[in-house]
């Protein structure tokens, strides 16, 4: 098995704890299930979150998606002009036998927008 990373992001349509929620947790059960993972398999999560988001940590969804035994952590992004607003990103790292060129980076909606170079 290799260590790998996957990235993904989702924006936000309002900033409440369970729109938070629900949209961290689709972004992780897509992440999980396009890269054929399951919660074994996860070594760490780390979430980021814009400024402008700040009614709950993102981490919470994973945890109440049964994420318990996994090392979570949250951080802010840089507080960028022009920056796409109210955007939650992940960064997960895994343990896989997928080539790296066969992870599925997953950004949700309007947050395809941020990478369209590894977007699936």
């Amino acid at each position: 098995m290799a260590v790998r990373a996957v990235r993904g992001a989702v924006q936000l349509e309002r900033d409440e704890a369970g729109h938070m929620d629900e949209q961290v947790a689709a972004l992780l059960r897509a992440i999980l299930e396009r890269n054929g993972l399951t919660g074994d398999d996860l070594i760490s999560i780390w979430f980021t979150a814009t400024p402008d988001l700040h009614s709950d940590f993102p981490a919470a969804a994973a945890r109440k998606l049964g994420i318990t035994d996994v090392p979570l952590i949250c951080a802010q992004e840089l507080d960028i002009e022009g920056a796409m607003p109210r955007v939650v990103r992940v960064l997960a790292h895994i343990e896989s036998d997928r080539p790296r060129a066969e992870i599925s980076h997953v950004y949700l909606g309007a947050a395809a927008a941020l990478r369209k170079d590894i977007a699936q």
